[in-house]
This record gives structure tokens, sequence and C-alpha cells, in this order.
């Protein structure tokens, strides 16, 4: 009865959230460890905007378990890795982008982890084929790379994402691109432009959290912004 009234309590603090700040003040209310199970759950939610305030909110909430106990932090790292393994049988719904999010938010937790995260879209990794996956992953990738480029880069995090801009999902073709433009400069970055070029005639609209607010954009949209950047 009370996992139920607290997931209500969790829920209803998750809709009434008005912009980052909110969130980041609300869930100090909150015992950290006791919060990561209903925010799991709350990342199948119908509402898309409370599926995003779900990811955003776990970043945090690890965090500060990792402050007070490292060990339980990576308990709940490995928890979203395992809902991105085949065997787990799950759909993985908001698990790379969870990952990502947490990664964000503690340093430690990058540097042991930010290798995993690239490593799902490596074909000679844990690569995933699952078009949701593949969108968390990009944009998991996108969101770190504000404070983790350059170690991004260095596991070469752009060259896995290029194939993706081919991808018939018209999500991760537009995330793989707002990645990809948030990590330039990287070598090689002359081969974004053919594809690039041809998603300027996508006009497919995307609702994601770009930081500090949520944004929609056409993958066009994005796809000019990133040929401009690389004419700078």
């Amino acid at each position: 009865m009370f996992r139920r009234a607290f997931k209500r309590e969790v829920l209803s603090f998750l809709k009434g959230v008005k912009d980052l700040k909110s969130l980041y003040e609300g869930l100090r209310a909150f015992p950290p460890r006791k919060l990561v199970s209903p925010l799991i759950g709350a990342f199948c939610h119908r509402d898309e905007r409370v599926r995003w305030l779900a990811i955003l909110a776990l970043g945090p909430t690890v965090a500060r378990i990792a402050d007070e106990d490292m060990e339980a932090a990576r308990v709940v790292i490995r928890r979203l890795m395992w809902m991105l393994n085949e065997e787990s049988g799950g759909m993985a719904w908001g698990a790379p982008e969870a990952l990502a999010e947490c990664l964000y938010h503690h340093a430690g937790l990058a540097e042991e982890y930010t290798h995993i995260l690239v490593s799902y879209i490596r074909p000679d990794g844990n690569m995933l084929e699952y078009p949701p996956a593949q969108r968390g992953v990009a944009w998991g990738i996108g969101r770190l790379s504000a404070k983790e480029r350059e170690r991004l880069v260095e596991l070469r995090a752009h060259e896995y994402l290029l194939p993706l801009l081919e991808s018939p999902d018209h999500v991760t073709a537009g995330l793989s691109t707002w990645a990809l433009g948030r990590l330039l400069p990287f070598p090689g970055s002359e081969r974004l432009k053919v594809p690039l070029e041809r998603l300027r005639a996508d006009d497919f609209e995307l609702f994601f959290f770009e930081g500090p607010d949520f944004r929609r954009a056409r993958v066009s949209e994005l796809a000019v912004e990133v040929l401009s950047g690389l004419t700078v």
C-alpha cells in the first residue's frame, strides 16, 4: 500500500513540474533511494512530458545516491544496463536516456560508464537494433556531450552515430543529427555533409529535451543547424 501511495505521490509531483529548476528543487523532498523505482516505472507513462521528466529526475537522484554510496549508485546503473539486455525481455523504454542522465550528473559515474553508453551503437560492441533504444543512445550522447565531449570524441562516438543518419526511423536520424552537432568539431566531420543534405528534406517533427527546456524541431531544421556549423 505504501509503495503504491508513494508512486502516486511521485507521479503527481512530475505532472506538476513547470521547469527544470522546479524539478530539481522538488526532488530534494524525496529520499533518493526510494525514488528510483517509481521514476523508472514512469519511463512508460502515456504522457511524453512526464516520461521525459522521470528520466531527467533520475540523473540527480542517482548522483545524490552516489555521493553517499557509490556502489549503491552502480546498482542503479546496472539495473538500467540490464533493461537494455535482450535477456531482460523488456522494451528498454527510457533506459539509455536515463543512463546518460545519470552520467551527466556525476563525473565519477561518467568516468566509469561513458564507454558503455557508446558501446550500445557500436557494431563491434553491444549494438542495439531496436529503433527506440537507438534514439535513446543518440540523445544520451548529445546530452552528455555538454560535459564529456572530449571523452565521447576519444571514444569515437561520432563515428558510430554517423551510420544512424541513414536510419529509416526519423527520430533516430534526427537525434543522431542533433548529437553529432553537439560533438563538433571532430575528425572526419566532412562526412556529415552528404547525409545531412538528404535530411534537409525530412520534415518529421521531434519532441525532446535539449536543456534547459523541451524542444520541438523538424529533422530538416536540425540538419540545417549542423550543416551551418560545418561551414563556420
